[in-house]
């Protein structure tokens, strides 16, 4: 496909991250990173976003307030996908950005190696509260989930999850309502609260 040239601030940077849901049951694959920028994409004025890899990041230690160019291919499936773009390819940082004075949440600065996010496991978040208060925060992530609904007889189905990998004591944080999972010939398994909690465990309160 077409490489489109893109120009703008960030505005967010956060980990990219797919789900794979079959029931009870649940994986992830840690694709690498979550751009939302203010600026032009395709010649249009307007906030967009674009996927970088792991090592990408690792080079250019992207944060909030950089102002960056490159070229991207729109994503084959969006269903899939957080981003309209990605295979990012000449990026350039043509500005660093100020350091910021403001005591979080939310959190900015470069966020983490992708193995930290997987160390810390993640909480549900609240769809509302991740785009009031926690789109820009390098621990909020907003997850692609592929659901495969009957693995005898394939169907997959395809939504958006958002999550939390931050402190526990984050003052902004609301879990909000519990996650259901479609299975075979109608059933469905809702997720209870003690998973989030299972995955959390080794933290403490302000870790």
């Amino acid at each position: 496909m077409e490489k489109v040239a893109w120009q703008g601030q960030v505005v967010s940077i956060q980990p990219r991250i797919r789900m794979v849901r079959s029931f009870d049951e649940r994986g992830h694959n840690y694709l690498g990173y979550s751009l939302i920028l203010e600026g032009v994409i395709g010649g249009e004025e307007r906030e967009f976003t674009v996927g970088i890899g792991k090592a990408t990041q690792a080079k250019f230690k992207l944060r909030v307030g950089d102002e960056v160019s490159g070229l991207g291919v729109p994503v084959a499936d969006p269903r899939r996908e957080t981003v309209e773009l990605y295979r990012v390819s000449k990026l350039k940082v043509l500005r660093r950005g100020e350091d910021e004075d403001g005591t979080p949440p939310p959190w900015h600065g470069v966020p983490p190696d992708l193995e930290v996010y997987r160390q810390r496991g993640h909480r549900r978040l609240s769809a509302r509260t991740y785009n009031s208060k926690c789109r820009g925060c390098i621990w909020g992530c907003r997850m692609a989930v592929e659901m495969i609904v009957d693995p005898w007889d394939p169907q997959v189905r395809y939504r958006y999850e958002t999550f939390c990998y931050g402190p526990k004591s984050c003052p902004n944080y609301k879990a909000g309502p519990r996650r259901v999972v479609p299975g075979r010939k109608g059933m469905k398994w809702v997720e209870p609260d003690w998973v989030d909690e299972q995955d959390t465990a080794h933290r403490g309160p302000d870790d």
